[in-house]
């Protein structure tokens, strides 16, 4: 038997994916709770200030305490599919293709991807949703010589992070988040309203010293929160 808060923790987080408690209600009190499972207030406190801690409720000191608003909440240190997030959410993932092509790549490009200039790149540009809302624009460029198939995929069917599993380890990854103020196109893709800001990852990935990707995932501020854990652990990383 796991220990009671953590009990208490497992109903609640059962309650908020199985969309019996929505987003943004208000949940039992402390005192309520105590009465439900027959522990003590500091074990009800516990369990509601861990999950408070965690990003699963908000408590308004004096009024009550709530089920956090449903965010796209990215894990920084171990990089997985977007599809993966949506779905341990308790959300269902689709995408739409925009943009599916082979360019020659610029100078700045070449530069951070670490190849010749005028080497043929492949770029994707994909329209992530969850439940049918937009939550993230991937404007994505990839090595040829590490992913020859890529332009060959049904990303309506697979992420790219999905395919790019398939074919090796990623070894090492960076990340850079930036807010700005999206152009239209971008605003048009996510459905933003107007001077709502976003949020952009610039990531690459490499594999055994090789660059495979170079991408900009674009998110609408009210819909990602940005979060990271750590834990070291031997051999590569998992995921692009």
């Amino acid at each position: 038997m796991s220990p009671l808060f953590q009990q208490v923790k497992e109903y609640i987080i059962l309650q908020i994916k199985t969309g019996n408690w929505a987003s943004e209600g208000r949940i039992p009190s402390e005192h309520q709770i105590v009465g439900q499972f027959g522990v003590s207030r500091s074990t009800a406190n516990r369990a509601l200030r861990e999950l408070t801690t965690e990003g699963y409720l908000v408590r308004v000191q004096g009024v009550g305490t709530f089920v956090a608003p449903r965010t796209i909440q990215y894990t920084l240190l171990k990089i997985r599919s977007i599809a993966d997030e949506i779905k341990h959410q308790g959300g269902k993932h689709s995408c739409d293709v925009h943009l599916l092509e082979e360019e020659k790549a610029s100078p700045e490009l070449a530069f951070e991807m670490e190849i010749n200039v005028g080497a043929p790149v492949y770029r994707s540009i994909l329209v992530h949703k969850n439940n049918g809302k937009p939550v993230q624009l991937a404007d994505r460029y990839v090595n040829p010589a590490i992913a020859s198939d890529y332009l060959k995929q049904d990303f309506t069917r697979i992420t790219p992070s999905e395919y790019l599993f398939q074919i090796g380890p990623l070894t090492k990854a960076e990340h850079t988040i930036e807010a700005m103020i999206p152009d239209e196109r971008t605003k048009h893709h996510l459905r933003m309203s107007a001077g709502e800001p976003c949020l952009v990852i610039h990531r690459r990935t490499w594999t055994n010293g090789v660059v495979v990707t170079k991408a900009r995932l674009f998110h609408p501020g009210s819909e990602f929160r940005p979060s990271g854990h750590f834990k070291p652990t031997p051999g590569p990383y998992s995921g692009y």
